[in-house]
């Protein structure tokens, strides 16, 4: 579903995300747990999912970098990253002053900026033209908690080393997260219809390409997205997100232990389908 004539369009996407003893977004205010509601279902943070695209687009020495600008015929200079480690404020004000600013940072245009921009608008807040929305799992998660262990000592006069409970991880979840391209955005942040299919190719690599020790096992099964044949909307966000959900099969409030106890659509139904264009990221077809 290339965007060939370089307009945004309006669209709804879905995530679908499979953690298997792995902690997809550790909570810092409950000792790095994995993230869950007060009724036992799991989270994970629109921020935690926006930092893997953003890094993914920063290691310009990485290998989905490297592929995708390839394929996509990417400049380095119109793709950096305003969100990132050691930025200097005044250096990005004088930017912001100079016009540079939508030019250079590709995650300002994309998802917007925290950025005071006086030199622009009086100081307002801009938002961006994608919103990503809070990854919920479709069952209550169980969180086991194991003790970390070191062989060679870390501290003097030790010769091994234990971080209690350190290791804390989700058994099994699906978790669905939701998000959105608004295009009336896109003339205020300066996102382009290259900038969302840049987003569109990263979404599958998004867990695969950044794993870690605590996240070992994270993957999206599936990355639904659909474009509206209005552009102003063909139908309900809501409806759409609902349709393509996965399904528990049975006891609903227990955890899961596999995938094999959900039912997942194979896309939208036919009403639905004769409203928007709708794709699988992870399997096109």
């Amino acid at each position: 579903m290339s965007n060939t004539d370089n307009k945004i369009k309006r669209a709804t996407g879905l995530l679908i995300i499979e953690v298997i003893n792995s902690n997809p977004n550790g909570d810092p205010d409950r000792e790095s747990d994995p993230r869950q509601r007060p009724d036992g279902n799991g989270e994970i943070s629109p921020v935690s999912f926006k930092r893997k695209l953003r890094d993914l687009v920063e290691d310009k020495q990485g290998d989905v970098w490297q592929e995708l600008s390839q394929q996509l015929k990417l400049s380095d200079g119109s793709f950096a990253i305003l969100e990132s480690r050691g930025r200097v404020r005044k250096t990005i004000q004088d930017e912001l002053k100079n016009g540079q600013f939508q030019e250079k940072y590709w995650d300002g245009r994309i998802f917007g900026n925290t950025f005071l921009e006086d030199a622009m608008d009086k100081g307002t807040i801009k938002t961006g033209v994608v919103q990503i929305g809070l990854g919920v799992s479709i069952a209550p998660i169980e969180i086991e908690r194991h003790t970390n262990t070191n062989k060679a000592g870390v501290e003097e006069g030790k010769t091994a080393g234990m971080a209690p409970m350190a290791y804390r991880f989700v058994q099994h979840g699906v978790y669905c997260m939701p998000f959105f391209v608004n295009p009336s955005m896109a003339h205020k942040s300066g996102c382009t219809a290259e900038d969302i299919e840049l987003m569109k190719k990263l979404i599958p690599h998004a867990y695969a390409h950044t794993r870690s020790h605590a996240r070992p096992f994270v993957e999206i099964r599936h990355a639904w997205y659909c474009e509206h044949n209005n552009p102003l909307g063909s139908c309900s966000d809501f409806a759409l997100i609902d349709a393509l959900k996965p399904k528990k099969i049975s006891e609903p409030n227990k955890p899961s232990a596999s995938w094999a106890e959900y039912e997942a659509p194979a896309g939208l139904p036919a009403d639905l389908a004769a409203k928007v264009s709708c794709v699988d990221l992870v399997n096109p077809e």
